[in-house]
């Protein structure tokens, strides 16, 4: 079950820079430190996608709830995915804390090649701000 709290404040800015690339197979990567919104962005994009894509299927991993703690490694991360998507349709892929997950990279580009995967990731520690996860996915 995908928990998007019920009163969501759109922040325009943010969300206007994001629009061009949903439905897009890329990878969208929100990094910076911890507790400046980046899990709230990914709130107001999930309502978003919920109302232009009403029959797609919102997948969630927050790595801070102890329900995905199984998660540890990219091969639990994409056989998770590859399991609870959609069984048609566009699958939106939101990935909160991706840095908890050991080798999360192999994980994501394994993920994109997945046409029907749309892939949205957080993270907040020095390997993903420093740049390293760009270099990582290419």
């Amino acid at each position: 079950m995908t928990f998007i709290p019920s009163q969501i404040e759109s922040r325009n800015t943010y969300l206007d820079r994001v629009r061009p690339f949903i439905g897009k197979n890329i990878i969208k990567v929100f990094t910076g430190q911890r507790r400046v919104g980046k899990s709230y962005l990914l709130f107001q994009i999930m309502d978003l996608v919920k109302k232009q894509y009403p029959k797609s299927t919102i997948l969630y991993i927050n790595k801070e709830d102890l329900q995905f703690s199984a998660l540890q490694t990219a091969q639990e991360l994409h056989d998770y995915i590859l399991k609870n998507q959609g069984k048609t349709g566009r699958t939106f892929v939101f990935i909160d804390e991706i840095q908890d997950i050991i080798d999360f990279q192999a994980a994501l580009r394994s993920l994109v090649l997945y046409e029907n995967l749309d892939l949205y990731c957080t993270g907040s520690n020095t390997n993903l701000l420093s740049g390293g996860c760009a270099g990582h996915l290419e």
